[in-house]
Order: C-alpha cells, then sequence, then structure tokens
C-alpha cells in the first residue's frame, strides 16, 4: 500500500484499508464487515468474509454481501489470497489454526475494538472496561454518571452496540466500552483515555492457552495510554494480581500517566495514598462515603448505604466508574447523583421477588467459581442459601467449598456439574442438596428457609446444559420465583 495516509478528522483511521478480510461472522464480525461494504470502491477495494459455519440467518445475510460485492465463504479452514488488514471475530482464538491462517494471509490484524477506535472522531473520548469479572455493571454504571453528568455518552463493546456499529452512528461522545480479553488480545493502537482494570481471575484459559496470556491480554489495555494527554487509569487495588502489577510498574519508574487506585488489600476501605504514597485514590471513607481523590480534590460522593447496588464488590465498582467519570470532567454533584439513581442489572444480584418472607436473588452472570465467591459476600450478614450448578467449567471448587462454608447457609448443587459440586461438599460443614434441574432447585433451596432468609442463583457454571444462554436462565429463575409467590399469596 506504500506510505500509510491517515484521515485527519479520526483517530487513527487509514485514508486507504485495501483488501480487507473480516474473520468470523458473530455480532461484532458482522457489524465490522456491514461497516467495510459501505466503504467499497472507496476506502476499500475489495471486502472478504471467512464467516465459518453457515446458518439460516448467515446465509441470508451471505446473499445480501455478496450482492453489494463481497467474497463470503463459509467452512473455510485456510485463507488463501493477501489482505492489507483482517478484523478478527473475538470468538476466534489468536492461538487457532484459523487465526494463524489470517494472520499470515494479511499485514494486520486487528480487533473489531481496535477497528472501531481507529475509525472514531479525533474528538470524540474512550472509557475502556476490562476485568474477569463487574465488566458490565462498571460499564454501565460508568456510562450512566457520564450521561448524569449531561455527556453523550454510549455503552458500547460486549454491552450494547458493537464499537463499530456505534462508530458509524456517530452518535457519541463517549464511548464507554466493555471489552474483553478476546478483543484486546488483537489491539495494536488502541489508547483509550481512561482504562479501568477490575480484577485478573483465571477464566478463559480454553481460548488464551494460559492464565499468563489471558492476563498478558487484559494489561494491553495500558499499552498506548502514555500518548494521550490527560489519560487515566482505574485500577481496583482490592484484587491481589492489581496490585502486583501497580507495584511491578511502580518499581520499573511509574506509569507514564495518571492512575487511581481502588482500594487496597484490606479492601474498598483502604486509601492507597496512606498504604503505599499514591497520588491519587479511590476508597470507603469515613462513614461509609465513597471518596475518590483525583488531582489534588477529595470527592466524598454517597453513603455506600444509600445505593442501590448491594455489596463490598459492587462499591469498588462504583468506585471505579466514578473516577473514571471525575477524571472526564465530570461534576462532582452529577456524579452523586447517579451513584444513588443507579439500579440493579438484570441477572447481577439482581432482586427477583419474595417468597413466603424469602428474598430471592437472580445473579445468573455469575458463571464461574469467582463471580460467586462475590455474591456470598455480598449479604453480609446474611448467610444466603446458593443455588450451584449448570454446565461445569471444571475449574477448582475448594474455594468455593471453602467460601460456602464460612458465608452460606445451605447449597443446593443442580444441573450436569451437580455430582462433581455435591462430591466437593461431602465434607462441607453446611447442609447440601441436590436437584437435577434448576426448578427443582428453587423448590429445595425455598422448603429449607426460613422467613428473613436469602436465596441466591448463583450458579458458578455456564448455563448450557438446560438453558441457551445466562440471560435465559436468569429469566426463567425469576419467572419461577414469581409463579411461586403468586401461589403463596393465593
Amino acid at each position: 500500500m506504500g506510505a500509510v495516509e491517515y484521515l485527519a478528522d479520526r483517530k487513527r483511521a487509514r485514508a486507504r484499508l485495501g483488501r480487507v478480510l473480516v474473520l468470523g461472522l458473530g455480532v461484532s464480525g458482522k457489524a465490522a464487515a456491514e461497516y467495510c461494504l459501505g466503504l467499497l470502491g472507496d476506502r476499500v477495494d475489495a471486502l472478504a468474509v471467512a464467516a465459518g459455519a453457515p446458518n439460516d440467518d448467515s446465509l441470508a445475510w451471505a446473499e445480501a454481501a455478496r450482492a453489494a460485492g463481497a467474497v463470503v465463504l463459509f467452512d473455510h479452514e485456510d485463507i488463501e489470497g493477501a489482505y492489507d488488514l483482517c478484523i478478527a471475530s473475538p470468538g476466534i482464538s489468536q492461538f487457532s489454526p484459523f487465526y494463524a491462517s489470517a494472520e499470515a494471509a494479511s499485514a494486520e490484524v486487528i480487533s473489531e475494538v481496535e477497528f472501531a477506535w481507529r475509525e472514531s472522531a479525533a474528538a470524540s473520548r474512550w472509557v475502556a472496561v476490562t476485568g474477569t469479572n463487574g465488566k458490565t455493571t462498571t460499564t454501565a454504571l460508568a456510562t450512566h454518571l457520564l450521561r448524569a453528568a449531561g455527556l453523550d455518552a454510549v455503552a458500547v463493546g460486549n454491552i450494547g452496540d458493537p464499537c463499530i456499529k456505534a462508530v458509524a452512528a456517530a452518535r457519541a461522545e463517549v464511548y464507554v466500552a466493555e471489552v474483553s480479553s478476546y478483543q484486546l488480545a488483537s489491539t495494536r493502537d488502541f489508547a483509550p483515555d481512561v482504562a479501568v482494570v477490575l480484577n485478573i481471575t483465571p477464566d478463559h484459559l480454553a481460548w488464551h492457552r494460559s492464565h499468563e496470556h489471558y492476563a498478558q491480554a487484559k494489561w494491553k489495555v495500558l499499552a498506548n495510554m502514555g500518548a494521550v494527554p490527560g489519560a487515566t487509569a482505574v485500577l481496583v487495588a482490592c484484587d491481589e494480581a492489581v496490585r502486583a502489577r501497580i507495584r511491578e510498574v511502580r518499581a520499573a519508574g511509574g506509569f507514564p500517566f495518571a492512575y487511581v487506585p481502588v482500594g487496597a488489600a484490606v479492601g474498598v476501605g483502604g486509601d492507597m495514598r496512606a498504604a503505599c504514597g499514591a497520588a491519587n485514590a479511590a476508597f470507603r471513607g469515613a462513614g461509609g462515603r465513597l471518596t475518590v481523590a483525583l488531582d489534588g480534590t477529595v470527592s466524598e460522593l454517597v453513603s455506600v448505604d444509600d445505593l442501590q447496588i448491594t455489596g463490598e464488590h459492587n462499591q469498588a465498582n462504583a468506585l471505579a466508574a466514578a473516577s473514571a467519570a471525575l477524571a472526564l470532567g465530570a461534576p462532582e454533584a452529577a456524579v452523586a447523583e447517579g451513584l444513588l439513581s443507579f439500579a440493579p442489572m438484570a441477572h447481577r444480584i439482581e432482586p427477583a421477588g419474595t417468597v413466603a418472607g424469602v428474598a430471592c436473588y437472580n445473579d445468573s452472570k455469575a458463571t464461574n467459581v469467582d463471580a460467586t465467591l462475590v455474591a456470598l459476600r455480598a449479604f453480609l450478614p446474611a448467610r444466603p442459601i446458593v443455588l450451584l450448578g449448570g454446565r461445569d467449567k471444571g475449574t477448582d471448587l475448594a474455594p468455593l467449598v471453602d467460601a460456602c462454608e464460612e458465608h452460606a447457609k445451605a447449597v443446593v448443587c443442580f444441573g450436569e456439574a451437580r455430582e462433581r459440586f455435591a462430591a466437593a461438599f461431602a465434607d462441607a460443614a453446611l447442609p447440601v442438596f441436590g436437584a437435577p434441574a434448576l426448578e427443582a432447585a428453587l423448590d429445595a433451596a425455598l422448603a429449607a428457609a426460613e422467613p428473613g432468609d436469602v436465596v441466591v442463583l448463583s450458579p458458578a457454571c455456564a448455563s448450557f446444559d438446560e438453558f441457551s444462554c445466562f440471560e435465559e436462565r436468569g429469566d426463567v429463575f425469576k419467572a419461577l420465583v414469581a409463579a411461586r409467590a403468586a401461589a403463596e399469596e393465593g
């Protein structure tokens, strides 16, 4: 393509994209392909889509795309030809032969998030939120706070529209992107104005092949922020892996941008200014007030007792979102107001109703052990009855057993995972019940509960033994609770 010319009004968009390959036809792949279809004959010389296995929807999409000039290939294992740019879908592991084939055929392979950032308006600002757990709540809350401050902010990525679809609509001043390790793995120049790293615990090891690769992908979110004027990283220091990274970078000379540590080793109540001399900090201060110290200004926002979202993990999420909003210039009063008006999100320790005095909560999004550990602590001092099960991810259950012994009143093991989970709890010092599926698990929990107790679906497993997704599992759970509440009233 010769010397690269960039568009002056975009972040880092090439004037000519040349021959483009889109790898995969999931939600983000389709959005990237549709964006490039609109540039055919102008900035895009040719567009090819390696679409994976066909289905009715993808075949219909392919017919329209071919009519518009694209080449769409199904069941394509080896990429042929040469491309100037490949946009890879997050479902395709960078360690897979398919990805390697595309890499060999392309001058550059990037993710849809990277592509969208490059194509976005030069004046737009980006907040990138990543972490093993808590991304969606923090992304939604940060967007809510920025809107409360009068900014035109939109949630994108794994929440809301794909990034490139929102960029194509050009409808936002601030893009608040929930970004996964899959998406970050194939970033090159991506440089958000604010990056939030919540926690890093083992997950998605099949995709990344190792925890080290997974962590490396997460930390790429900070890689280019040194070149962004006024950039700020918000790092939840309650998490050991995040604290370790802070120590490592400080020992090597420090971050080339501002950072706000949230909490400390002691938890959300820790102030890293006192703990290690940090310039900024976010923490739960005196009287339980969420407090952010940033650039010499201390903002005492709201009491944790007044938040609609519960649990210490949500206090950390709230502090992270508030820090991001304040870093982008949101007024303190607007941030405080937004914190108070933000309601719990579906499937994330969501109130699901009450049956005979027993409060039920839907935490279907807890598809790994670490997420369930968070839920167990969210109800202190209450000890919930926890529904565990679904499709087993094969992770170590010892920390889950220990946490349930400490924080739960009882557990109900259900679904495909019930036998391994029940075996892990065989010697546990709390009641353990079994059930074949979710409905029976709820009934077993309600039978064991007394008025004033809490029952929570926080399964630590995928949903695919019984449901198509965690959302369907959560919706069914809420419907079951509602039915039993209605029967009890009748």
